[in-house]
């Protein structure tokens, strides 16, 4: 029971609150899977009258029907999920993120965009903030109806990070329909102009070490990918990351994109985990951001 994966899923009654419960079909989850579907009542202040409180009241009920709603479709995806509903009331994305927390959940998911008044003038702010304050793995999801058992295609970001290590491992634990096909995508950058020669020897070996050691991820990753039943196959293309993989994932006709939720450098703490948060918001297929298990949460 303690090994069962737990899933929180957001659900506000959009249409890319429906489009993230389809989208489950084709996530490669286990059919035992424990799923939490929640609707958040948009709360900014406490309610200073009776009356309003009367109206939370009405809100929160609403929002747990809401909820329950949810709940039946996704059991009518997989009736073994084991579904429950809930409801909460304050900033959505917080309200979110703390629920998970509370119950140890293993995947966040959650719509490209809701219906919350403030998106409005936020691109994507739930999913995004969602995204870089999250201490566990999410997905973006962009689901469209497609019958059970269908084969994925899925693009697996990696540059060496222990983060594109768990999406890689989030991918080979999941259990996909028979002729999946998975593609790792390695995006190297060119090698920069070095105007001391003083540089040229360390900056050279460092590169070739680089290559060396990512060239040895790709191939672990790639068996064991392969052990989980896809079919794979590997891409280094020369570019920038973040547009290559989305690049790379719409010519291809991907389902989803899995990446680390940042990179190697210390400088993507800063940036919010550039790669990550630009394919999330930009990409027209669902993106799951994996995080580190070991150094996530107890």
């Amino acid at each position: 029971m303690a090994n069962r994966m737990k899933i929180l899923v957001a659900y506000d009654g959009s249409e890319c609150a429906d489009a993230a419960l389809d989208d489950l079909r084709k996530a490669g989850l286990p059919s035992d899977a424990r799923i939490k579907v929640l609707s958040v009542v948009e709360s900014w202040l406490p309610p200073p009258s009776g009356l309003e409180i009367i109206e939370h009241i009405d809100s929160d009920q609403e929002y747990l029907a809401l909820a329950r709603r949810g709940g039946i479709r996704l059991v009518s995806m997989e009736p073994g999920w084991d579904v429950k509903s809930e409801s909460g009331a304050g900033s959505p994305a917080t309200v979110i993120i703390e629920k998970a927390d509370e119950w140890g959940a293993d995947l966040i998911v959650v719509g490209s965009h809701g219906r919350t008044a403030l998106g409005q003038f936020f691109f994507g702010s739930v999913s995004q903030k969602v995204l870089h304050e999250a201490g566990r793995s999410v997905r973006v999801a962009r689901g469209r109806i497609e019958e059970p058992g269908t084969p994925v295609r899925l693009i697996v970001g990696v540059d060496g990070s222990k983060d594109a290590e768990a999406a890689v491992e989030a991918v080979a634990r999941r259990k996909w329909p028979a002729d999946s096909e998975a593609r790792i995508v390695n995006a190297t950058w060119a090698a920069p102009q070095i105007a001391s020669h003083k540089m040229v020897g360390p900056i050279t070996k460092w590169i070739l070490e680089e290559k060396a050691r990512i060239k040895k991820m790709i191939n672990e990753g790639a068996g064991k990918l392969s052990a989980a039943g896809l079919k794979t196959d590997a891409v280094a293309p020369e570019g920038e990351p973040k547009s290559l993989l989305i690049a790379e994932a719409e010519s291809w006709g991907a389902d989803c994109i899995f990446v680390g939720a940042r990179g190697m450098g210390r400088v993507d703490r800063f940036l919010l985990g550039s790669v990550s948060s630009a394919v999330a918001s930009r990409a027209h297929c669902s993106v799951e951001v994996a995080r580190d298990r070991k150094e996530r949460w107890p």
